[in-house]
């Protein structure tokens, strides 16, 4: 039988193939085949799934488990005992240690067996075999309190600093069960004790339960240090070792800490660390530094920036306006159409005009470094010099651009304001503030455009006949918010201009915003769109349509007997049972 395998990173080796647990596992190793050939021994999952698939092999198959005369060391006729006998005297031509091998995958099986006084004899005898010290471990959550508090006594004896490294996975695995605590409190104990470094397999784990039992312990003990609890909220991808590491690390920071600590959080990918190192600033006296986090891409970010900045009496909503105002100015490129995007040509850095037939600016050549690319680790543009077109490179703490030479520290006023800025005012500016965002609609940068919309829409003054020509902007982002902010004035809007939006020859962005807003519509207008999208060739947008089909009842008001009901209900027959279909029109009636 071949056998299905799978693929696991090793944290030590490139990616390897490794054999599944299935029947056939459980027939070689009842064959005598060494369990570090059969399974991964170093994996968590595999233990537990061998426990499951000997349990269902012994339900049909029972004869080719050990019995408990074998394991009690008396004559027992089973098929494994036989074949076990008979692949020991071939091993043992070859030595001892093959010898041992041949009894250790019976041994492993009789610790899964069905039969609880098989598991108790097996477990007797497991504490000779270090290898099976993985099925001592889930037998310690055992169903059977015999065997169940036996294994607990055997794992307390054998858990060491190095096991309990090595089987943190497994524990934790285990530990989900009703009965698997004492492992978990079990391995805390023991790595308590343990000197911190022997924790440094477990910080980087590709487990992230791992991961985060490490952590955790290592921040209650003290394991770590300010400045790697400060690298680790920053590295980490696991949103909840990312709180609990910069929380840590901000109740070290003191007047005297270093950029070793700071800088870690200021510079993280993520937030939540960001959000830490700026309220971090305060507590060590440099908290001016954190007027260049008030345009953070983050609103979090956003919001801590601007509680330090107001512990030194410095309102940030004049700041904001004149970011704004001066993002708004037409030498910063704040004139353009709204709904069409002018990109620079490579070759002369002039506007580029969007395709005539989408309605998309055409690519930049990266090369040249003319278009303004978005940063990765900020997601903002950046602006090219206008001296020699050069991609000016953003600060690494906030991602702002820096103007030609405004030296190398982040003074205030020495970056150009982002796209943060634009959604910073709307956050705690008022109404009369968004005659500095109108201007922004226009804006050249796609990011600039879609925080301008947002802000609008915070501060719930949009004009639904301003906003409309955004729905076909190139820019995703911006459609996307334009679309929201539409939302509420959805039927104002014009239903056969939406219609045409619907369009194949449309962008997938402005097909889907448009069949937001038509079925936020009233009457019949949500089941025309839908109708009309039954045949979009995006799937997803077919799958919606089909589901708002499914789901559209004639409202209050739709005048009974339309004859454009009935005919588009006909087009979606292959959705409703004879019964519902005949229901449907029954409510809007028509099809008498």
């Amino acid at each position: 039988m071949t056998e299905p395998t799978v693929e696991r990173p090793a944290s030590d080796a490139p990616l390897r193939e490794m054999p599944a647990v299935t029947e056939a596992t459980v027939e070689r190793l009842a064959s005598g085949v060494p369990l570090r050939d059969v399974l991964d021994v170093g994996a968590a999952g595999p233990w537990t799934d061998l426990d499951v698939e000997v349990r269902a092999s012994a339900r049909y198959r029972p004869g080719l488990l050990p019995g408990l005369a074998w394991v009690e060391g008396r004559s027992g006729p089973t098929v494994s005992s036989l074949i076990a006998a008979a692949v020991g005297r071939l091993r043992r031509e070859r030595g001892a240690e093959s010898a041992v091998e041949s009894v250790e995958p019976l041994l492993a099986l009789a610790l899964c067996h069905p039969d609880g006084r098989v598991r108790a004899a097996a477990l007797a005898r497991a504490r000779e075999y270090p290898d099976l010290l993985p099925l001592i471990v889930v037998r310690a959550a055992d169903w059977a309190e015999p065997v169940r508090e036996f294994a607990r006594e055997l794992l307390r004896d054998a858990l060491d600093v190095d096991a309990a490294v090595a089987l943190a996975p497994l524990i934790l695995l285990v530990g989900r069960r009703d009965r698997g605590d004492f492992g978990v409190r079990l391995l805390g104990e023991v790595l308590r004790r343990a000197p911190g470094e022997r924790l440094g397999p477990l910080y980087g784990s590709a487990d992230r339960n791992v991961r985060r039992f490490a952590h955790r312990l290592a921040v209650a003990e003290g394991f770590l240090s300010p400045t790697e609890l400060a690298r680790a909220a920053a590295r980490d991808g696991d949103a909840v070792i990312q709180d609990l590491c910069a929380e840590a690390a901000l109740k070290t920071v003191s007047g005297d800490v270093g950029d070793d600590v700071l800088r870690p959080l200021l510079t993280a990918r993520n937030p939540r660390a960001r959000s830490c190192g700026v309220t971090a600033l305060r507590r060590a006296g440099r908290a001016a530094e954190a007027e260049r986090f008030l345009t953070d891409r983050s609103a979090v970010v956003r919001a801590c920036a601007r509680y330090v900045v107001r512990q030194l009496g410095t309102d940030p909503l004049p700041l904001y306006r004149a970011w704004c105002s001066e993002l708004g100015r037409p030498e910063a490129g704040g004139e353009r159409e709204p709904g069409r995007t002018r990109e620079p040509k490579p070759e002369t850095g002039q506007a580029r005009e969007p395709k005539p037939d989408t309605g998309q600016a055409r690519e930049p050549e990266l090369e040249t470094g003319q278009a303004r690319e978005p940063e990765l680790e900020t997601g903002q543009a950046r602006e090219p010099e206008p001296e020699t077109g050069h991609v000016r490179k953003p600060e690494p703490e906030t991602g702002h651009v820096r103007k030609p030479g405004s030296g190398q520290g982040p003074e205030r006023g020495s970056f150009v304001p982002g796209p943060g800025a634009v959604i910073g005012l709307a956050e705690c500016g008022e109404r009369a503030d968004a005659v500095l965002l109108w201007p922004l609609l226009s804006h050249p940068v796609p990011a600039v455009r879609a925080r301008a919309v947002a802000g609008l829409r915070l501060l719930d003054v949009v004009d639904a006949g301003r906003l409309r020509p955004l729905l076909e902007d190139p820019a995703p982002g911006v459609v996307r918010e334009a679309g929201l902010a539409l939302l509420p004035s959805a039927q104002e809007l014009p239903s056969d201009w939406l219609m045409a939006r619907l369009g194949e020859r449309w962008p997938r962005y402005v097909r889907v915003a448009a069949f937001r807003l038509l079925s936020a519509g009233a009457g019949i207008v949500p089941l025309r769109a839908a109708v009309e999208l039954l045949e979009d060739p995006d799937p997803k947008l077919r799958c919606w349509a089909e589901q708002a089909v499914q789901r559209w009842h004639p409202p209050a008001g739709l005048p009974s007997g339309e004859a454009e009901v009935e005919a588009l209900l006909d087009r979606c027959t292959h959705l409703f049972s004879s019964y519902v279909l005949r229901r449907r029109k029954w409510e809007a009636g028509v099809g008498h």
